[in-house]
C-alpha cells in the first residue's frame, strides 16, 4: 500500500510541477512580447518605406504656374497717363534692408525659390525648396541657364527706384509687400549680369538689350508704378511711351 501511494504521490508532485513551469512559461512570454495581433509586427517582405518626397508638396501646389501677365498695351497707356511726374527724392536714409526680402511664402519656400520654380522648366527643388536643377529663359537678353545660381531675381522697379519715386513715405510692412510681390509683374529670373547691368536705373536710363521684351518691360514697369502710385520723371515718361509703341508693331 505504502509504494502505491508513493507512486501516486511522486505523479502528483510531477504534474504539479509541470504546472508550474508551464504557468513560469506563459508569464515570461507575455512580458516579452507585446499584447495584440501578430499582424502588428512589420512584415519583412513588405519591401522599404517610400522615400521621403524632395519638396513640400503641399506648399508647391500653391505656387503660381506663370509669371503674371501685365495690363494689355491700351489700359496700360491710360496707367502711364494717370501717373504723377515729378523729380527724384532723395536717396538719404536708403537702404536695401528696408525693403526686407526675400520671406518665406509658402512653407520653407521663399520668395526667390518661388519665383525660380515658377520662371523655370522642370524645375527640381530640395526640401528646403531650392532650385537644384531646371531650365531659364531671361527675358532681358535671350540667355538660357541650366544652373539656378546664375540667375537672379529682378525687381522690375528696383528698390531704389521705388525709394526715390515715393516709397521713402512707405512703412516698412508696405515696402516688405513691395519687394515680394508675386501677384502683379514685379518680380522676374534673369541672368545676373543682366540684372546687375540694369542696377536702379529706370527705362530712360536702361532697357532691356533684348527689344522683343520692350514692351511686356514697359507694360510691367508702368502698371507696378500705377498700382503703388509712384512718381515717374519726365525723361522715364516718355521712355515709357516709345517703348510700349513696340506692342503694336
Amino acid at each position: 500500500m505504502r509504494n502505491r501511494f508513493a507512486g501516486d504521490a511522486s505523479r502528483v508532485m510531477s504534474n504539479a510541477w509541470w504546472r508550474r513551469a508551464a504557468t513560469t512559461t506563459a508569464l515570461i512570454v507575455a512580458t516579452i512580447l507585446p499584447t495584440g495581433s501578430t499582424t502588428a509586427i512589420a512584415d519583412p517582405i513588405a519591401g522599404p518605406a517610400p522615400a521621403p518626397a524632395t519638396r513640400p508638396a503641399a506648399a508647391f501646389d500653391a505656387i503660381p504656374p506663370r509669371l503674371p501677365e501685365p495690363p494689355p498695351v491700351g489700359e496700360v497707356r491710360t496707367e502711364l497717363a494717370g501717373l504723377h511726374v515729378a523729380a527724384p527724392h532723395s536717396m538719404n536714409g536708403y537702404s536695401r534692408a528696408k525693403f526686407p526680402h526675400w520671406i518665406k511664402q509658402y512653407g520653407e519656400c521663399d520668395t526667390r525659390e518661388v519665383v525660380l520654380a515658377r520662371d523655370g522648366k522642370n524645375v527640381k527643388e530640395d526640401e528646403k525648396c531650392r532650385a537644384v536643377s531646371g531650365t531659364w529663359f531671361s527675358e532681358y537678353d535671350a540667355k538660357i541657364f541650366t544652373v539656378s545660381g546664375q540667375l537672379d531675381i529682378d525687381h522690375i522697379v528696383p528698390l531704389a527706384n521705388a525709394w526715390r519715386s515715393g516709397a521713402d513715405e512707405w512703412t516698412t510692412s508696405e515696402r516688405r509687400k513691395f519687394a515680394n510681390d508675386l501677384v502683379h509683374s514685379q518680380l522676374i529670373a534673369v541672368s545676373a549680369s543682366s540684372n546687375r547691368q540694369k542696377g536702379d536705373q529706370s527705362p530712360d536710363q536702361w532697357a532691356p538689350p533684348r527689344h522683343a521684351y520692350w514692351c511686356t518691360y514697359a507694360r510691367a514697369w508702368t502698371d507696378v508704378k500705377h498700382l503703388y502710385h509712384l512718381n515717374v520723371t519726365e525723361p522715364e515718361k516718355a521712355k515709357l511711351d516709345e517703348m510700349l509703341e513696340t506692342c503694336e508693331q
